[in-house]
């Protein structure tokens, strides 16, 4: 009989260990969406500010070239030239 209540008590502790080992690896698992969550914010925030640096970074392009550079020149040729068939594509639509 002794050995029946010594084999229904280490039971019972390791049904108490993981119970409690279950429990931190909830808490471990609610930890880490939210981190994820974080991370995934800071990620959008990171992109966005990427763009918005790449539009500065062409815009310093294209005022480089207007003062004279010839690094960028074509590149804001070709974007001059792109500008003025818009325009004149929307005159053309104006007049219609």
């Amino acid at each position: 009989m002794s050995d029946l209540i010594e084999i229904v008590d280490s039971l019972e502790n390791r049904i108490s260990k993981l119970l409690h080992k279950y429990e931190l690896l909830k808490k471990q698992q609610v930890d880490l969406k939210q981190k994820i969550q974080e991370l995934e914010t800071i990620s959008l925030l990171q992109t966005d500010q990427l763009k918005q640096w790449e539009e500065k970074f062409s815009a310093l392009k294209n005022a480089n070239a207007m003062l004279g550079s010839d690094e960028y020149k074509r590149e804001t040729k070709l974007k001059i030239n792109a500008l003025i068939r818009e325009i004149d594509m929307c005159i053309a639509q104006l007049s219609e």
